[in-house]
């Protein structure tokens, strides 16, 4: 498994809150953290403005040692602004859909997709679901089973 090193963190106004617990979380556990704002709450800030520098920053890490969390209401317009960067694969996550098994999106995610961008609807999760959720992800590793590398692959194009 990799090691990473750097985690790179953006999130408007519906996300301030949690990434400012994300960013204190991720520092206590070792990890060099960017913070890309928003640094202070404004309800009229723009998600694309903090999610933008995230997804530029590990698409330009040709070492691939840094992963991004984007945060916003419902974290989809944040994968969305990510996942026009080259390399970026940007996962969404909300939370536990009635029924299911919220830990299985966060694992698959990395598993068979090496997502390198954790999407976090922050208004469908709490912060200590939040926070289980980003150390399983970032511990979890590509599989590398040779259908997924083709896979992505075929994505990177």
């Amino acid at each position: 498994m990799q090691d990473i090193r750097t985690i790179h963190i953006g999130a408007d106004h519906a996300g301030f809150e949690l990434k400012e617990e994300l960013v204190a979380l991720l520092q206590s556990n070792g990890y060099e953290v960017v913070d890309h704002g928003a640094y202070e709450y404004e309800e009229d800030d723009d998600y694309p403005d903090f999610v933008a520098p995230v997804a530029q920053a590990v698409s330009a890490d040709m070492d691939r040692l840094s992963r991004g969390i984007v945060i916003g209401g419902s974290g989809q317009g944040e994968a969305i602004v990510a996942n026009k960067f080259p390399n970026i694969r940007a996962a969404v996550w909300y939370g536990n859909p009635e029924g299911g098994d919220g830990a299985d999106i966060v694992t698959l995610s990395r598993e068979h997709n090496d997502a390198n961008v954790f999407s976090i609807g922050a208004r469908f999760v709490s912060i200590g679901e939040a926070k289980e959720a980003v150390e399983l992800w970032l511990e979890t590793a590509f599989s590398g089973d040779e259908r997924h590398v083709r896979r992505i692959n075929k994505i990177e194009g």
